[in-house]
C-alpha cells in the first residue's frame, strides 16, 4: 500500500531500497542520483554519483575490531564519528543514508606511480605480434618502442580507460599517471591523458605527468625531445614534470638531465618525478646524492613552495649500507622527497641470471620501503608502475593486491607492518604526490570524505576478516568508493 502510494508520486520503493543498502553479498550496482557522461572517440564513460550524508554500521581502521560506527558527512568532509546505534538502521527512503553492513571504511587508495599510456599492451590484439621472448630490460624497451610507433588516440583511450576503471573498482581515487612525450609519440599520449583526466574528474583525481622516458641529452632525438617537453609542461592540466636520467649515455649526461628537469619544473611550478638509479651495479655511482645536492642548491623547499618530489625505482640503493642510508637521510633534511618502490616491476626485471646459470642464485632488488620508513624516518610509498606490458606482464591495477604481495617481499607480517603497507598504497602515497598531508590511517572528523568501503564479511557462515591486518593478508574483492563525499559507480 505504501509502495503504491509512493509509486504514484514517482518513487519506486524497491529501487530506492536497493540503492541505499549494501547487502552482505554485494555493493550497489547503480547509485545514480547525479549522472555524468563524457564522450570520446572510443566511446562513452558514464559515472554515477550519489551524495552521501550518513554511513551507518561500518568498522574503522585503528579502532576496536568488534565495534562499528556511524559517520556523517558535510561539505565533502567527515563531520562526526559516533558509536553505531542499531535503531539508526530503520529503513530510510533517503538515498543519502547508506547502510555499510559492517564493512570496513578506510582511506581510499592511490597510485603514486603508474604508466597510463603503455598499459595492457600484452592484452591488446593490436600488439599481438610483440610477445615477450627474453623478458629482459633491453627487450622491454625495444618492444615498447615499436608499440609506441603504432599508438593512436583511440587506442590510448581504450587501454587507458581499462586502467582507470579497474583502478576505480579497486578503490583508487587518486593517481599520478605518466604519459610520454618524445619525437615518436609527440603529444599523442599527453592528449589522451588529458581526455581521460577530464572524463573521470568526478570519480578520481588524475595527476598528469609529462614524462621523458627517452634521453633528452643523448642521441639524435635529444634536442627535439627537450623541445617537446618544454612545450608540454606549458599545457594546462599538466601537474608534474618527469624524466629518466638513467637512460642517458653517461654520468655527465645524467647530471644534465637532472639539472634540466629540476630547473624546468621550478620555472613552471610543477611537481617533480625522477625515475632514477634503476640497476644493481655497485660499480656505478648512485645519482640520488647528486639529485639531493641539486635540489638544495636551488633552494627547492622554499622556492618551489608546496611542490613535491618523488624519486622512483632506485634499486641501486638496495646495495647501501646502514651508514649510507643515514647519510642520505641527513642530506635530504627538509626537502619534500618521497621514494616509491615498485616491487612488481623490480621482481620481474632486476638482474636475471646470466646464460648457463639457470637454477643458480637470482639476486633481486626493490626498495625496502617499510625499513626506510621505520629505521630512517624517510618518506616512502609503493606503486604498481606498469600493468600488462613487457616491463611488468604480471599483476593488476589493485594497490591492495600489491600491498598483500609485499607482506612476503618485505617479510612484513605484524599488525604495524600491515598498517604501514596500507598507508603506502593510501595515505602515504597521496602525501607523496601532493594529494594529502597525513600518513595515519585513522579516519577523523575533518578528514576529506575520500574512502573505500571494503566488504570483509564472507558468505553466511563463512570466514570474516575482522582486522585491517587480515585485509592486507587477503584483500577482499568487493569494494565501493567515496570521492568528495559521493558514492561513485
Amino acid at each position: 500500500m505504501a509502495a503504491d502510494f509512493l509509486k504514484s508520486h514517482g518513487i519506486d520503493l524497491q529501487n530506492e531500497m536497493s540503492t541505499v543498502q549494501l547487502s552482505s553479498g554485494s555493493f550497489p550496482q547503480d547509485v545514480g542520483n547525479t549522472n555524468v557522461t563524457a564522450t570520446a572517440e572510443s566511446g562513452q564513460v558514464r559515472i554515477s554519483r550519489q551524495k552521501i550524508n550518513q554511513i551507518l554500521n561500518v568498522r574503522l581502521p585503528c579502532r576496536d575490531a568488534d565495534k562499528t560506527w556511524d559517520i556523517s558527512i558535510e561539505n565533502d568532509t567527515i563531520a562526526s564519528i559516533d558509536p553505531h546505534k542499531p535503531e539508526s538502521l530503520i529503513p530510510s527512503l533517503n538515498p543519502s543514508i547508506l547502510d555499510g553492513h559492517n564493512a570496513f571504511l578506510c582511506p581510499s587508495l592511490c597510485h603514486p606511480h603508474i604508466h597510463l599510456d603503455k598499459c595492457f599492451l600484452l592484452s591488446d590484439p593490436k600488439y599481438a605480434d610483440l610477445p615477450i621472448q627474453k623478458g629482459d630490460f633491453a627487450e622491454a624497451l625495444s618492444l615498447t618502442s615499436e608499440a609506441k610507433s603504432r599508438f593512436s588516440h583511440d587506442d590510448l583511450l581504450r587501454r587507458g580507460q581499462w586502467l582507470v576503471e579497474e583502478s576505480l573498482v579497486a578503490g583508487v581515487t587518486c593517481m599520478r599517471a605518466f604519459v610520454e612525450v618524445d619525437a615518436t609519440v609527440r603529444f599523442k599520449c599527453l592528449d589522451a591523458g588529458m581526455t581521460l583526466k577530464a572524463q573521470y574528474r568526478e570519480a578520481c583525481e588524475i595527476q598528469i605527468c609529462a614524462f621523458a622516458q627517452n634521453p633528452v641529452f643523448s642521441g639524435d632525438s635529444a634536442v627535439e625531445g627537450r623541445r617537446l617537453m618544454e612545450e608540454a609542461v606549458k599545457r594546462r592540466g599538466v601537474d608534474v614534470l618527469g624524466s629518466t636520467p638513467y637512460v642517458e649515455a653517461d654520468e655527465d649526461k645524467m647530471r644534465e638531465n637532472i639539472d634540466w628537469v629540476i630547473d624546468t619544473a621550478m620555472r613552471h611550478g610543477k611537481h617533480l618525478d625522477l625515475h632514477l638509479d634503476y640497476h644493481l651495479d655497485a660499480s656505478k655511482v648512485p645519482m640520488v646524492f647528486y639529485v639531493v645536492e641539486a635540489l638544495h642548491k636551488r633552494d627547492w623547499t622554499h622556492k618551489a613552495r608546496d611542490k613535491k618530489i618523488v624519486i622512483g625505482h632506485c634499486t641501486r640503493l638496495t646495495l647501501f649500507s646502514s651508514k649510507q642510508w643515514s647519510d642520505l637521510r641527513n642530506r635530504i633534511r627538509d626537502l619534500p622527497v618521497s621514494f616509491v618502490g615498485l616491487p612488481n616491476s623490480d621482481l620481474f626485471m632486476m638482474d636475471k641470471p646470466a646464460k648457463g646459470e639457470e637454477g643458480g642464485q637470482r639476486v633481486r632488488g626493490t626498495l625496502q620501503i617499510p625499513q626506510m620508513i621505520k629505521a630512517y624516518h624517510m618518506k616512502g610509498t609503493i606503486g604498481v608502475n606498469n600493468v600488462g606490458n613487457a616491463f611488468t606482464p604480471q599483476g593488476n591495477c589493485d594497490p591492495l593486491s600489491l600491498a598483500s604481495m609485499c607482506v612476503g617481499v618485505y617479510q612484513a607480517g605484524t599488525k604495524r607492518d600491515a598498517e604501514v603497507l596500507y598507508e603506502c598504497v593510501s595515505t602515504r602515497a597521496k602525501a607523496a604526490v601532493g594529494c594529502g598531508e597525513q600518513f595515519a590511517l585513522q579516519i577523523e572528523v575533518g578528514d576529506k570524505a575520500d574512502a573505500v568501503l571494503i566488504q570483509a564479511n564472507g558468505k553466511k557462515g563463512g570466514r570474516r576478516r575482522r582486522t585491517l591486518q587480515e585485509i592486507i593478508y587477503d584483500p577482499p574483492k568487493e569494494r565501493s568508493i567515496l570521492f568528495g563525499g559521493c558514492l561513485v559507480r
